[in-house]
């Protein structure tokens, strides 16, 4: 995972498809769809060129092989995610509800617009042996979870949240709260059959079981 990626040509070789997307920017989405639906392993180059309409030596003429292919998917597909998430992080202020709300706002928008990062989030950095855990986890570690938990641990010195809770712990549990729901989403919406139980009534329901249980009574 730590190879150089394959350089990008200036114009991309072979005709756009009819819906105007260049076959680079086609077999990044069509990795990742099939990445997020039968998982990395399972998922041959070949099978993404044909899904891309493209042939495999024009997958091999931008990536050259899968590690590259995944090295191009990290840094131009998953890592602007979580630049912009930080970027919400570090506009929420230093208030607990408010960096608390932030994350789950920014992790709901960004599953709107990307609905394949749930299911890929469980195969390939949730699940042991995910070939995404290590290098998407050392890089972004910094950027969501550490910032996170150090302004948690702040909130909490200055007695703005609740001391019995673990700085480091209320992350993991928040991004918990926000991803999974998602990831799980086939199990609990036939279960309940309500239509009004909608991405926008599960945003309200997060935010709200937020609410109280970050809140410290009375502080400044």
């Amino acid at each position: 995972m730590n190879r150089q990626p394959a350089p990008s040509p200036k114009r991309a070789r072979g005709r756009p498809s009819a819906d105007g997307s260049e076959p680079r920017e086609r077999l990044l989405d069509t990795a990742l769809a099939l990445f997020a639906r039968d998982g990395i392993r399972a998922t041959s180059l070949r099978g993404i060129a044909q899904g891309a309409g493209v042939t495999p030596a024009m997958l091999n003429y931008y990536f050259g092989d899968k590690p590259r292919l995944l090295d191009a998917l990290l840094d131009e597909r998953l890592l602007p995610l979580v630049h912009t998430l930080s970027a919400r992080l570090q506009d929420a202020g230093e208030a607990p509800l408010a960096l608390a709300s932030a994350l789950v706002q920014g992790i709901a928008s960004t599953v709107r617009s990307h609905p394949w990062l749930p299911p890929l989030w469980v195969r390939e950095i949730l699940c042991d042996g995910g070939m995404l855990r290590e290098p998407l986890i050392s890089r972004a570690a910094p950027l969501v979870p550490l910032l996170l938990a150090e302004r948690f641990a702040v909130a909490q010195q200055r007695g703005r949240l609740n001391p019995a809770l673990d700085p480091r712990l209320l992350v993991v549990s928040l991004i918990g709260l926000s991803l999974l729901p998602y990831a799980a989403e086939p199990l609990w919406r036939p279960l309940f059959a309500d239509p009004a139980l909608g991405d926008d009534a599960l945003l309200r329901h997060t935010l709200g079981l937020l609410e109280h249980g970050l809140e410290v009574p009375d502080a400044p």
